[in-house]
C-alpha cells in the first residue's frame, strides 16, 4: 500500500499533537525495552524538556527536531544507547530508539554519547520519516 505525501506528512504532524507540548526526552544506559509499553530499562543518563513546538511541520514525508534539544547538566555517568520520549508528565512513553553518533545508524544522533555527571550535550538530529512512500 502507498500513501500520497499529504497522506504522510498529517500522519506524521499528528505524531507531535498527540504526544503534545512539552514532552520529555530520557537519554538511557543499554538497548531500549521491547516496546513502548514495556517497563523502562537501563540509567537515565539525561533527562530534558522539550520546547513546546518540538518538531517542524512534516515535509516530503519527513519530520523534524525543531529548535536546540541541549541538556546544560546531564544526570548521571555512562554510555547512552537509547531514549524514551514520553509525555509532559514524563509517564507514558510514546517514542523510543537508539542513540548515537552521526554515521551510526542510531534513530537518534548526539554529540557525545559517553555522558559525564553535569556535562552539557546536544542531541544533533530526531527524524521520523513516513512509511508506505
Amino acid at each position: 500500500m502507498q500513501y500520497s505525501v499529504a497522506v504522510r506528512n498529517a500522519r506524521l504532524d499528528q505524531v507531535e499533537s498527540t504526544i503534545s507540548t512539552a514532552p520529555i526526552i530520557e537519554i538511557r544506559t543499554g538497548a531500549a525495552p521491547a516496546n513502548c509499553a514495556t517497563a523502562d530499562s537501563g540509567t537515565v543518563l539525561a533527562s530534558l524538556t522539550l520546547p513546546s513546538d518540538w518538531m517542524a511541520a512534516a515535509a516530503a514525508g519527513v519530520k523534524e527536531k525543531s529548535g536546540t534539544w541541549e541538556d546544560m547538566s546531564a544526570n548521571a555517568t555512562g554510555t547512552a544507547g537509547h531514549f524514551r520520549l514520553k509525555d509532559s508528565g514524563g509517564t507514558v512513553c510514546h517514542i523510543q530508539g537508539s542513540c548515537g553518533l552521526s554515521g551510526s545508524g542510531a534513530e537518534m544522533i548526539l554529540n557525545n554519547t559517553s555522558l559525564v555527571t553535569g556535562q552539557p550535550f546536544t542531541i544533533e538530529t530526531f527524524t521520523i520519516t513516513g512509511g508506505n512512500a
